[in-house]
């Protein structure tokens, strides 16, 4: 067969590029997990046993089914099970509880629900009964299967809508994403071919798999032939076996992974904490440049960082033969196809890997402007090379005595400093100048606790403007994060310290203390 990377990227949909893979290479491997593997071969022949299983249980092609389940090959059976029927599925984060799954639930009118039963302590199948869940059935290690041949044909097309994805609602309700095979394939694509994989890689899943990196990275999979190592749980050092048993040359996930990656690298300095590792990649977040530059300098491997949403998968990303200037400042490259637009200094997006809107039709008439393009609410621009330079959030952006001040720059200049573990700079609610500038700093292992004094004198000495200095200074063990990828959730911090003036009482901190500046 002639099939490609690039020539397979044009399957209809996600069934027909796994049976095309499954045909290419049927013995290789795809999912590797513990001492379990699957290849693409088997993975076509059991998610048509289990597809049919499903349909011996009333799912049929436009069922809604939701899942809650952990990243497991048992998991990626049931997508493509689901993906075979044609059925409409709707993946829900295993860490959501009773609220964000009933409005899930609720929302996408789903008629079965996979769950994993009791899962780390909590148990799924009495949550969803409790929220009078319709047609629940456990799916973590046993799968409904039958026989094959009563399945109707594959879906013809994709570009129906089957995914129906949810934001994280860290401000208010999730919303609904829609997405098509088409869209989540464009997606996947786009990371695939920017990393110039081959079949001789090994990546890895440290994600939640219901996460939209899910698809993402299994369209990855499926171009290019070459396994991934899926974690149930990952925390380090306890995953660092499971890279290295198999091999692992392609990790990340997102900025918190490589800064935990970095950890366990400084506690053997000169020493490969993965002998096998060569590229670190990933988005979800802001990525300092002083991270890519500690990877580079202390792991000795690459490290490519994209940008991508839920509405949009992969948006560009970074190629590991790209100047080093490139790499660390900016997002990377769009894809053939991806048009970015930039419209006061917001990027807006067109292309086949947007997605068709939100369930809610108000939410999508307010997203797309009169030409089609998705607003992000990301400010940033682009170079005149085509790399996408990210410089914050417009609801991240502090005003302060009427001046814009972009958060990100902060940070990044912060991250630098060696008593900074991770920092996340917000505004705050201030009567005299309308938002204070106030930076919350995770504290590094083995350093001492920074002063508000020394990092008003280190941003100076970096060249930042006096207006942009930060006026409040927390210190904390730990930012609060989600627990997809990891992000800081900024709407947090601004709840905790959003106090008022009585909170500002000194110019510098102590351990676990705060301090302001007038």
């Amino acid at each position: 067969m002639n099939d490609t990377p690039h020539s397979m990227s044009s399957a209809r949909t996600l069934w027909e590029l796994a049976d095309r893979r499954a045909r290419l290479t049927p013995d290789r491997p795809v999912l590797l997990q513990d001492d379990r593997s699957l290849t693409f071969g088997g993975l076509r022949t059991r998610a048509e046993r289990v597809a049919a299983g499903l349909y011996d249980m009333g799912v049929r092609p436009g069922t809604v089914v939701a899942w809650q389940l952990p990243t497991r090959i048992e998991t990626a059976l049931l997508t493509f099970a689901l993906a075979r029927l044609g059925a409409v599925q709707t993946p829900v984060i295993p860490f959501y509880r009773d609220r964000e799954v009933a409005f899930a639930l609720r929302e996408s009118k789903a008629e079965y629900f996979a769950v994993p039963g009791a899962w780390r302590g909590f148990d799924h199948t009495a949550m969803a009964r409790r929220l009078g869940a319709k047609g629940i059935f456990e799916a973590y290690d046993e799968l409904p299967e039958g026989d094959p041949s009563v399945l109707p044909a594959p879906p013809a097309e994709g570009t129906s809508v089957r995914w129906i994805y949810w934001t994280s609602g860290t401000t208010s309700d999730p919303k609904g994403v829609l997405h098509t095979d088409r869209s989540l394939i464009a997606g996947g694509s786009c990371l695939a071919h920017a990393l110039h994989l081959s079949e001789d890689d090994v990546g890895s899943m440290a994600f939640p798999y219901a996460h939209i990196a899910g698809p993402d990275y299994t369209v990855m999979l499926l171009l290019y032939g070459f396994p991934a190592v899926m974690f149930e749980q990952f925390a380090l050092p306890d995953a660092l076996e499971g890279y290295r048993r198999h091999g692992v040359t392609v990790a990340g996930g997102s900025t918190a992974f490589y800064s935990m990656f970095l950890a366990e690298q400084r506690k053997q300095p000169g020493r490969k904490v993965i002998p096998s590792l060569r590229l670190l990649a990933g988005g979800g977040a802001p990525k300092p440049p002083e991270v890519y530059h500690a990877v580079v300098r202390e792991m000795g491997v690459q490290l490519t960082h994209g940008y991508g949403m839920t509405e949009v998968p992969m948006i560009t990303m970074g190629a590991p033969d790209d100047t080093a200037e490139n790499l660390a400042t900016t997002e990377g490259r769009p894809p053939e196809g991806m048009e970015i637009r930039v419209v006061g200094g917001e990027v807006r997006l067109r292309g086949e890997a947007v997605c068709h809107g939100y369930l809610d039709p108000a939410q999508t008439a307010e997203a797309f402007d009169a030409d089609g393009f998705l607003r992000t609410g990301d400010l940033g621009h682009v170079t005149a090379s085509g790399h996408l330079v990210l410089t914050g959030r417009l609801k991240d952006v502090i005003i302060r005595k009427g001046e814009n001040i972009s958060a990100k720059e902060i940070e990044d200049l912060l991250a630098a400093h060696p008593e900074v573990g991770d920092v996340a700079v917000i505004g705050l609610p201030d009567a005299e100048r309308g938002e204070r500038v106030c930076a919350v700093v995770e504290r590094r292992p083995g350093a001492g606790d920074p002063t508000l004094d020394a990092l008003t004198s280190y941003l100076r000495a970096e060249g930042l403007s006096v207006h942009k200095l930060p006026e409040q200074l927390e210190v904390v063990d730990a930012l609060p994060r989600n627990e997809t990828l990891r992000k800081v959730l900024k709407y947090k911090l601004r709840e905790r310290y959003s106090g008022g003036p009585s909170s500002r009482v000194r110019s510098s901190v102590g351990p676990g203390h705060s301090g302001t500046v007038k």
